[in-house]
């Protein structure tokens, strides 16, 4: 948005929510839950899901469509970003992966979403692995026969659809951030500012921010904010000028750059 660049899912759905609060995407009965639930699908049924889809049947269906098509490079960055990462045999993977489709199915008894009537955060982060594994690789499709509540589930979410997006490209989103100033801190949709230092380390200092478990590339600028649910950094780019990014603490470490 200009020259704020928000990172990771969770933060940017936090953003939407404050830009337009209605639908919601936290219900307010099950507010803290559905946050919970969708942390839990980004990641322990994200890699369930990608590990059981390693499998001869799934591999061979995601990899050979994206070695043909302009995501090859997405995947080549992909697996670059998951070196780190302990990957359980696919066959341990796929019985852990079943055990939480029954889960799944156990949420959508009387209801067509996982909280119910309403599709939330909790939908649409369970969605993106379902996608993978059973919409995306057609020799996984066949599996979700077994799971008709999930399956049923899966196509409402299909439905939803993208609205109308118009994209633009790397140049053009350089160029404007370069035109834009960074919203001022206390303004816009991370309005809070309150300062939390759990690590001792003041504002103004220059720091490495990098994700716990994928994708650890460090990103370094100097220390903005630093609230109970978030961090923002200042950096200077000779292209984009002056930007600030902004990162959920959930998922995230923050070190002080020495030297």
């Amino acid at each position: 948005m200009g020259a704020d660049i928000y990172c990771d899912t969770a933060l940017i759905c936090e953003v939407l929510e404050k830009l337009q609060p209605k639908p919601t995407l936290y219900p307010t009965a099950n507010s803290a839950l559905t946050r919970i639930f969708a942390q839990w699908a980004d990641s322990t049924l994200f890699w369930a899901a990608v590990t059981h889809n390693r499998g001869p049947k799934g591999a061979g269906s995601q990899f050979a469509a994206a070695l043909n098509d302009p995501m090859a490079a997405v995947f080549a960055d992909r697996k670059a970003m998951g070196l780190d990462v302990t990957w359980f045999e696919p066959g341990d993977a796929t019985l852990v992966y079943l055990n939480y489709l029954d889960r799944l199915t156990n949420m959508l008894q009387g209801q067509p979403y996982l909280f119910g009537h309403q599709p939330c955060i909790a939908d649409f982060c369970a969605y993106q692995p379902i996608w993978l594994v059973h919409i995306r690789s057609i020799d996984s499709a066949d599996l979700l026969q077994s799971y008709p509540d999930v399956k049923a589930w899966a196509e409402r979410m299909k439905a939803i659809g993208h609205s109308n997006c118009e994209e633009i490209s790397s140049t053009q989103a350089i160029g404007i951030a370069e035109s834009s100033q960074p919203m001022p801190m206390g303004a816009g949709p991370l309005a809070n500012t309150e300062f939390v230092n759990d690590h001792d380390i003041a504002l103004g200092t220059q720091v490495s921010i990098s994700a716990e478990s994928f994708g650890k590339e460090p990103t370094v600028g100097q220390l903005v904010a630093a609230t109970a649910q978030h961090f923002s950094l200042r950096r200077v780019d000779p292209r984009a000028k002056t930007v600030h990014v902004h990162f959920p603490r959930i998922g995230y470490v923050m070190k002080r750059v020495v030297g």
